[in-house]
């Protein structure tokens, strides 16, 4: 897994206009949660489908960024949690055990939101 690492709330707005033109995959990491390690794991283990960009958010290190990224996007937080950005919403996110590689492939694949 090629991830790129979330630091700064500017990079948000580089996924947003990104997604417009590349389906852009953020996963939020509890460095402190076993299941969330768990996560991490299961998504490095897997085959990363081509077609996206892969980025890691620590939410300890970078907890108001965290919180950013559920006000930009509409979403309730969690951790771990995924996150699909497409044409600058969330079109798909899950979080714990929910998490799979298989399901973000098909959604990165399938040109429709």
């Amino acid at each position: 897994m090629d991830w790129k690492v979330l630091r700064e709330e500017g990079e948000l707005e580089q996924i947003v206009q990104r997604s417009h033109t590349r389906p852009q995959v953020l996963f939020k990491h509890s460095t402190r949660c076993s299941i969330s390690s768990v996560a991490k794991n299961r998504l490095e283990r897997s085959q990363a489908p081509p077609g996206a960009d892969f980025y890691y958010l620590d939410i300890f290190g970078y907890r108001s960024l965290s919180n950013k990224v559920a006000e930009v996007f509409g979403v309730h937080h969690e951790s771990p949690q995924i996150l699909v950005i497409r044409d600058g919403v969330c079109m798909y996110d899950e979080s714990h055990m929910g998490i799979n590689m298989g399901e973000i492939g098909e959604l990165i694949n399938n040109k429709e939101p």
